[in-house]
């Protein structure tokens, strides 16, 4: 399970990574897809589906952030994977007893949301003590990779048992998934450190905000923060939107509904491979800027989807543009956030990114439900489209300064011990 020179513990990360992903690509826009198909829920309810759920997830795991930060990684990662496993496995009995209903999802939603947040915290300070610092962006360039090719490959598959299984099919798959991730995280070996923390036991009051503080003081990334909450929430908000639009109005079946998204999916392997060379050759801050321009500028193409083989093929060539720009785009990214954090602050820096990311999307979607059923969805993906226009504006418009040394010597000395003591090789 070795993944070339990164290692055999980031291999097994990567593996629970890989089928966490996969699981998700199967069952991408299940719920939304359950709502609508299923308990035929109006454009308002499948957007408070994506609204409400990531909010009450935001809120439960306001608290999460200094407690992920000081426990061990693995243990935290588990549990939330086990979490996942459980409370999505509750909407296929429910649907088998006839006892589905709208809250369900909205609870599965926020639970979801919430374990999400916890997890991703805990891997990407587990990853950040994994990886040599100068492997970051190789390591985050792979994560990205996986994400893209398990939509491009999941959501067909997952039409196609949608058709053949019937519709909590693809939930059955997500569910499982988090089950063998958290096997995955089980087989990575080496004796984790207890991180310390002084002053009293427990999560006090300011360490809550401590993420949000450094992300607001640090130049750079308070504008990427505040650019990324306006790009994902605005894109996000287009999601149940299209899925009313495409399955409803214009009558996609369900296996090109998940053509329409998997097939553009391929340019997330581009992009992500791209990213490592572009960075070496350009820089840092120049891909920031100028594909951080680029993936603003696609969205207001699904404002014009017609009927039948046009409307796909319109669908198709919008998401491939935006999807070649977000994976050349987020490795970058998220190897920025991690240099310049502090080690023991990487948890809840995280946390609080991913807590207003799903805020942003809950506010966002909500306002596009409502200005659907006002309007209608082209209208309120008309005006996402324009919206996210003026997102480069937030973009960074200095380069910053490198990051200091100190961070990157202790996030390599943070490295996990493997069982006989000795550090890893890379």
């Amino acid at each position: 399970m070795a993944s070339g020179s990164l290692g055999r513990q980031f291999g097994w990360l990567w593996a629970s990574y890989a089928v966490s992903a996969y699981g998700s690509g199967l069952g991408f826009g299940a719920l939304p897809l359950i709502a609508v198909l299923v308990l035929h829920a109006s454009p308002a309810q499948v957007s408070a589906l994506s609204a409400v759920g990531p909010a009450v997830g935001a809120l439960i795991a306001l608290p999460l952030g200094p407690w992920v930060e000081f426990r061990r990684k693995r243990p935290v990662m588990i549990t939330m994977d086990l979490a996942r496993f459980a409370v999505m496995m509750s909407i296929p009995v429910a649907y088998a007893f006839g006892r589905l209903s709208f809250v369900l999802l909205m609870v599965v939603s926020a639970v979801v949301a919430a374990a999400k947040i916890a997890f991703n915290a805990a891997s990407g300070a587990y990853l950040a003590a994994l990886v040599q610092p100068n492997d970051l962006l190789v390591a985050n360039a792979r994560f990205e990779s996986t994400t893209w090719s398990s939509i491009a490959v999941g959501p067909p598959l997952g039409g196609a048992a949608i058709g053949l299984f019937g519709p909590v099919a693809t939930v059955v798959a997500d569910a499982l998934s988090y089950l063998f991730s958290a096997l995955a995280v089980t087989a990575i070996r080496g004796r984790e450190q207890h991180p310390q923390r002084t002053g009293k036991r427990g999560v006090r009051a300011g360490e809550l905000l401590d993420g949000w503080r450094h992300l607001l003081a640090h130049p750079g990334l308070r504008a990427l923060y505040l650019n990324q909450l306006l790009v994902g929430g605005l894109i996000m908000a287009t999601e149940p939107l299209l899925a009313v639009l495409l399955l409803r109005q214009l009558g996609f079946p369900p296996w090109q509904y998940g053509l329409a998204f998997a097939a553009p999916c391929v340019g997330g392997l581009i992009g992500s491979r791209l990213a490592s060379r572009v960075v070496a050759r350009y820089g840092q801050h120049r891909i920031l800027r100028t594909v951080g321009t680029l993936r603003a500028v696609w969205l207001i193409g699904l404002a014009f989807i017609q009927p039948g083989v046009v409307g796909l093929a319109t669908v198709i060539a919008v998401e491939l543009a935006i999807i070649i720009s977000m994976s050349l785009y987020n490795p970058v990214l998220a190897t920025y956030r991690l240099e310049h954090t502090p080690k023991d602050r990487i948890a809840r820096t995280l946390s609080a990114w991913s807590i207003s990311s799903s805020a942003s999307i809950a506010i966002l979607s909500a306002l596009g439900g409502l200005l659907a059923d006002a309007t209608s969805p082209r209208t309120a993906i008309t005006v996402a489209g324009l919206l996210i226009l003026a997102s480069p504006l937030l973009l960074p418009r200095r380069q910053d300064s490198p990051p200091t040394p100190d961070l990157a010597v202790a996030t390599a000395s943070a490295q996990p011990q493997p069982a006989g003591g000795s550090h890893e090789a890379k």
